[in-house]
């Protein structure tokens, strides 16, 4: 029941650097479409101070998150919600930070659409919505690995594919938030953190 995610190894520990830096030292931290579960244990395990809440629309994927917290045994990591980001309804209505790692590119655009619109009714002012995962840049060229997937990604289903940076921060502004960091990350990957505007 248990899944795993050759990824979710070789990211976590560059994607927990940054959050040591961008997560609140303490409250609750809302995990967009968790997947397997890998990264919410290795976050919760890195955090303490955190309650870590996952979360993911699919049965297969929660019980694999709840495999992977009933095996660590972690007191901060709590049971997986399910929560569709494209929903305007959502499992829980309060949140300290909100992370999706991966979602963006492998799911439609009303999805990112949905995830914008959830973590401005659930963030205070301050409290960062952080995003990971591949994105295109305006002014930066695309490495060839990146559109070979995006390419992969259109023809298994044209609803996903990589998103601009540029129209990302445009969708992020009319729910309130700004763009505060862009850190490039390992694999031609980026972390984008958003918070609210003041």
């Amino acid at each position: 029941m248990k899944r795993q995610a050759p990824a979710a190894a070789r990211n976590r520990d560059p994607i927990a650097a940054v959050l040591a830096e961008e997560l609140p030292p303490a409250g609750l931290v809302l995990e967009v479409a968790s997947g397997t579960g890998e990264h919410a244990v290795h976050f919760a395990r890195a955090f303490p101070a955190l309650a870590w809440q996952p979360s993911d629309p699919d049965l297969a994927a929660r019980q694999s998150i709840e495999a992977w917290r009933m095996d660590e045994g972690l007191a901060n990591l709590r049971p997986p919600l399910e929560l569709d980001a494209a929903s305007p309804a959502w499992p829980t209505e309060r949140a300290d930070a909100v992370l999706c790692i991966n979602m963006v590119h492998i799911s439609p655009v009303r999805a990112t659409e949905g995830l914008l619109a959830g973590a401005a009714r659930l963030l205070p002012a301050g409290a960062p919505l952080i995003l990971y995962g591949p994105y295109l840049e305006d002014d930066v060229p695309t490495a060839a690995s990146n559109l070979e997937f995006d390419a992969s990604l259109k023809g298994r289903d044209p609803a996903w594919g990589l998103r601009s940076v540029t129209w990302l921060d445009g969708l992020a502004a009319r729910h309130g938030f700004v763009r505060s960091r862009r850190v490039t990350m390992p694999a031609n990957n980026l972390m984008l953190v958003y918070r609210p505007a003041a």
